[in-house]
């Protein structure tokens, strides 16, 4: 439910690509409803929400990073469906705020932090989340008593 709005706006589009061509095909692993062979002037994928729109004919291909890409470090070609399989799942947390967030992270970017994770997570099979999580603020330690070694909380 929660990154319904963007699914829809996936829908919508996948469902203009079928009526010029593309064709779909759900993907258990990625969570997502692809559209393939999307009619759209440049290579690639999009996610929205549980939806991915990519141009060629099957999201089983290798691509390069953004980093590589960008010429900031060689790296291995990964996976298409790896790389937007991580962008579902940031969708599923961030849900309607997703786009938002992606173009204030700097849009289609090496820069962006959600690109760079995709990236990782299609590397790695882990790190889709981009910023570490929040971690419970510590009280800081304080002695016993005078001679003491010990530290108590």
């Amino acid at each position: 439910m929660w990154t319904s709005p963007n699914t829809l706006l996936g829908l919508l589009a996948g469902g203009f690509g079928l009526a010029l061509g593309a064709r779909a095909q759900w993907h258990g692993r990625e969570l997502a409803l692809a559209f393939g062979r999307m009619p759209w002037l440049w290579p690639g994928a999009l996610t929205l929400g549980n939806v991915i729109l990519h141009t060629g004919d099957s999201l089983q291909v290798a691509c390069t990073t953004y980093a590589h890409r960008a010429r900031r470090a060689v790296e291995p070609r990964v996976s298409l469906a790896d790389h937007e399989r991580a962008h579902v799942y940031q969708y599923m947390v961030l849900g309607p705020l997703f786009l938002p967030v992606y173009l204030l992270c700097g849009g289609v970017s090496v820069r962006n932090p959600l690109e760079r994770a995709a990236d990782h997570y299609a590397r790695h099979g882990c790190g889709w989340w981009p910023w570490p999580p929040r971690r419970n603020r510590a009280v800081a330690p304080r002695r016993i008593g005078p001679g003491h070694h010990g530290f108590q909380p």
